[in-house]
């Protein structure tokens, strides 16, 4: 393997770590393993710390293709729970207000997915990434700042309703989108289209362009994998 040229890294990060925490990890076994202070590495698409699933990892002179890959489908499988919502659109915060949810039918949640489809306008999380006068959204978010974001047009291919639990209120969906689409915004929305609140209680990328969670490696998959690995020192 050379790191140095480039190489592409496919892990399934764990649930509560950053993305950047994932890669910081995979670039800290490298570079140790390489015998330097750190080998160049990045990603083609963050996800959320209360988020599991595909995260792709470039090296060296393949983190040209960062963009370009940050373009490809993504694909998501995400369960919401109606009746509550949270500062953060998940769980991440504790509910702050609670809503209505015995009249949410299956087929209500249904015929309301049919508006997310294609598209669409849809406003960021305050806790995200996006830039705000040079400092993220989150940052600001977090020291108690009122932030306001502008709605920006996202493409959501396909939502497919895999589950719906009509004791508990809450829908498990199958998602491909585009990029910069947010599931939280999109629970947020689906909340208030059937006439409640509603928060994302979990989310797994299962996709990301032509890569799938079976293509994956677990952080402890890796260290295995990557100690039987002949690697090209850095010149």
């Amino acid at each position: 393997m050379n790191f140095q040229e480039g190489e592409f890294i496919y892990i399934n990060k764990p649930y509560g770590i950053s993305s950047f925490g994932a890669l910081a990890h995979i670039r800290y076994v490298v570079s140790k393993r390489l015998g330097i202070k750190r080998v160049k590495i990045g990603h083609a698409g963050t996800l959320d710390p209360l988020a599991t699933g595909v995260l792709v990892l470039c090296t060296g002179k393949k983190t040209k293709l960062i963009e370009a890959l940050q373009k490809h489908k993504k694909e998501y499988v995400a369960t919401i729970q109606f009746g509550a919502t949270t500062d953060s659109f998940d769980r991440e915060y504790t509910v702050d207000f609670t809503y209505p949810k015995h009249h949410i039918t299956r087929n209500m949640v249904a015929d309301a997915l049919k508006q997310f489809v294609g598209e669409i306008m849809q406003v960021p999380p305050v806790f995200s990434a996006c830039n705000v006068n040079g400092k993220r959204a989150y940052e600001l978010g977090r020291k108690g700042h009122d932030v306001v974001l502008e709605a920006k047009p996202v493409m959501i291919h396909e939502i497919e309703l895999v589950s719906f639990d009509d004791n508990a209120k809450s829908v498990t969906l199958r998602i491909v989108c585009g990029k910069g689409t947010y599931i939280r915004s999109l629970a947020r929305d689906l909340g208030n289209a059937v006439g409640s609140g509603a928060f994302l209680t979990s989310l797994c990328r299962t996709r990301s362009g032509n890569v799938t969670l079976d293509d994956c490696m677990t952080f402890d998959e890796f260290h295995e994998w990557f100690a039987k690995q002949d690697v090209t020192p850095v010149r």
